[in-house]
């Protein structure tokens, strides 16, 4: 099944050719060609997971999934053919553009945004925390990330816009750090939908390992002893008493 789908913008013109297999089939075969007048995407996705993605910034073939899983990989020339891909959307732009000039504008801002740590958090320990964003329209987002107030670039990256079942996009970055307790995170997030930044917060909440339960039997064994303590000494009294 093959449909197109076309949306024109003042500044985020786009083009997106999306081709995909029947919801019925074990499988879905995703694959995403787009352009602006200045950016482009290609993107192939299988049951939901990047397969590949070109960097036009760079001119390469990025393979985003880990090499122990055994990926697909495509022979040479994949980058080639997706900057052709590249070049055809943006010449097709040009006439969609003059076709479409009076379409109306159309931005739906992000529907959801969450930011959470991707491992167990752990002092002095290298995570990553991750910002989802999902429900806009065109993309893509752009984040930025701060650290107790002071903007954060190394150990960032952000992934391709990846398609929805009703048409918006999503889009997740990331954000390499060693936690410390205290710390407060942001995860700012900008698109033409918005009239401000929408923003999430996240700060560092450890508690060291074994203090609780440490402190705890630490504290009943105290309040054991001083127990025993004080039974023996009105015990002694008590003789002396008698």
């Amino acid at each position: 099944m093959k449909m197109k789908v076309m949306k024109v913008m003042k500044v985020w013109e786009l083009l997106l050719i999306l081709s995909c297999v029947s919801a019925d089939i074990i499988h879905d075969n995703l694959s995403i060609a787009g352009c602006s007048e200045s950016d482009g995407e290609f993107m192939v996705a299988l049951d939901g997971e990047e397969l590949y993605y070109a960097d036009f910034t760079n001119k390469r073939a990025v393979y985003p999934q880990p090499d122990f899983i055994d990926p697909i990989r495509y022979q040479e020339g994949a980058f080639q053919f997706s900057q052709t891909n590249l070049e055809n959307c943006k010449q097709n732009l040009k006439v969609a553009l003059q076709a479409h000039k009076d379409i109306p504008l159309k931005f739906d801002p992000p529907s959801s945004t969450i930011i959470y740590p991707k491992d167990k958090v752990e002092f002095g320990v290298q995570n990553t925390l991750i910002c989802h964003v999902t429900g806009f329209f065109p993309a893509p987002v752009e984040v930025s990330w701060t650290k107790n107030g002071q903007k954060v670039t190394e150990g960032t990256s952000i992934n391709v816009p990846y398609i929805n079942t009703d048409g918006s996009f999503r889009q997740t970055s990331r954000l390499d750090f060693i936690p410390q307790q205290g710390d407060i995170y942001i995860c700012g997030v900008t698109h033409p939908a918005l009239t401000e930044p929408l923003t999430r917060m996240w700060d560092v909440e450890v508690q060291q390992p074994g203090v609780g339960p440490a402190v705890f039997c630490g504290l009943g064994l105290t309040v054991g002893l001083l127990g025993v303590a004080a039974g023996t000494f009105f015990l002694i009294k008590g003789n002396e008493c008698s």
